[in-house]
């Protein structure tokens, strides 16, 4: 089949790519012409693991094309895939539809012979209707339908995602367009469940999934808290709770509150949407209060640490909102971060893929390091921000010598497994003593 797809972020690309893979002729497309020429010369503009692999070699088979032009990318194409941002309005929270308008309006000058227009950005109720709305008013002739495809992608885990995904969801109100993503994704049609809903339907599946995930993770924290003052362990208690089929163990990990690209955008515009239905959603509601506010208090965590010692360095790792991904959007770490900089606090960074993006928004206000132990040497406590495999993996020995005061606050509860505290280290966790 011939796909266009509208946006090469952190949903487009991977998509773009999977595609591809399976055998389709695939064109990305992007009104950054700096990024387009970047991706036509064989660099991946993202991090995501095993996403280069499959990059280049789709682009040697020819099976993967990039461009600025809508008209280039979009006629001829079955499908037309919209994955542009929608983030939040700076005072409602909502979803911010221009990018998707926009594309909507652009790609309807060239569509040509029937075209599915799908969605795979995450989009609020009704956002179907208003795209064929705007595609009808400026195409009068187009033969289309819209869908909806919301994208189930784990930053850090997109092209296993791709390949393996728990289910695919399709929203629509055509039995034509119904056959055409039967078709598109026929190589999965034995791998995993492919449900068919109502368009709206559909564009709530997302925000309810990442909703509720939203809200395990705020629960888990609060039980972390009552742990703490209780004296039970909550490593011991998710334990015991995971292992009741009902709930399932995943997302039951404390740590600094939930971030990313998904999960602050998503629970706002839920809750937004609840008001604009006029429907309570105060679980919703809640969740998000509580975990703006877990930032403010893991940063004082850190600090009261630290407020006994004179001219105190603070070693940082992790900048990413979750390892195996370069994104900091909405990141704890960098929520964190924020704070211990209006406090005054002298740090210094690293991670090991998101040093790049950090720099453009932390600038002059911390110091960097090439290195984990470049990162500790003379400090005073090393706080652990993003769960990096290598930082669970680090030589304790070898970390005391390098620091002047041995005290980490490990927001990640990274080095538990260690002893930390056998070592000599003062070791403050999270939901354990």
């Amino acid at each position: 089949m011939k796909i266009g797809i509208i946006g090469t972020g952190y949903v487009g690309l991977p998509t773009g790519v999977g595609l591809a893979e399976l055998g389709n002729e695939v064109i990305c497309i992007d009104k950054d012409e700096e990024k387009i020429r970047a991706l036509k010369s064989g660099k991946v503009t993202i991090f995501e693991d095993g996403l280069e692999e499959l990059f280049l070699k789709n682009i040697q088979n020819n099976k993967l094309k990039f461009t600025a032009s809508m008209e280039e990318g979009v006629r001829d194409a079955d499908v037309v895939i919209i994955a542009v941002g929608t983030p939040p309005h700076p005072v409602t929270k909502e979803a911010d539809m221009k990018y998707i308008y926009a594309a909507a309006e652009e790609l309807a000058k060239y569509v040509s012979g029937y075209t599915v227009v799908a969605t795979k950005s995450t989009v609020p109720v009704g956002t179907g209707d208003e795209i064929e709305n705007i595609i009808r008013k400026t195409n009068s002739k187009a033969d289309f339908d819209v869908v909806s495809l919301p994208e189930f992608l784990r930053e850090g885990f997109a092209v296993h995602d791709f390949f393996e995904p728990d289910r695919i969801v399709v929203g629509t109100n055509s039995q034509r367009a119904s056959e055409v993503i039967k078709k598109l994704y026929k190589p999965f049609e034995d791998k995993t469940d492919i449900l068919f809903v109502k368009r709206k339907s559909s564009e709530t599946i997302k925000y309810a999934s990442n909703a509720f995930l939203a809200m395990k993770i705020h629960y888990i924290n609060e039980m972390a808290d009552f742990c703490e003052k209780s004296g039970a362990d909550v490593f011991e208690v998710a334990k015991g709770m995971g292992l009741d089929k009902r709930i399932g163990n995943r997302f039951l990990n404390p740590g600094p509150g939930y971030g990313g690209s998904c999960f602050p955008k998503d629970t706002n515009a839920m809750a937004y949407m609840g008001k604009k239905y006029g429907a309570q959603l105060s679980l919703i509601e809640a969740t998000i209060r509580g975990n703006d506010l877990r930032k403010t208090q893991m940063a004082l965590r850190i600090l009261n640490v630290v407020k006994n010692i004179k001219n105190s360095k603070i070693a940082v790792w992790g900048l990413a909102f979750k390892n195996g991904t370069d994104d900091i959007r909405e990141s704890p770490a960098m929520q964190i971060i924020d704070q211990l900089i209006k406090n005054n606090a002298k740090l210094c960074v690293y991670d090991p893929k998101a040093m790049d993006n950090a720099r453009k928004i932390l600038g002059n206000n911390v110091e960097y390091a090439s290195s984990m132990f470049e990162t500790v040497k003379d400090a005073d406590v090393l706080a652990i921000l993003t769960e990096w495999e290598e930082f669970g993996e680090t030589d304790l020995a070898e970390l005391k010598k390098l620091m002047r005061t041995t005290k980490i606050v490990d927001l990640r509860n990274m080095l538990k497994h260690k002893y930390p505290k056998k070592e000599g280290f003062d070791y403050y966790c999270i939901g354990s003593n």
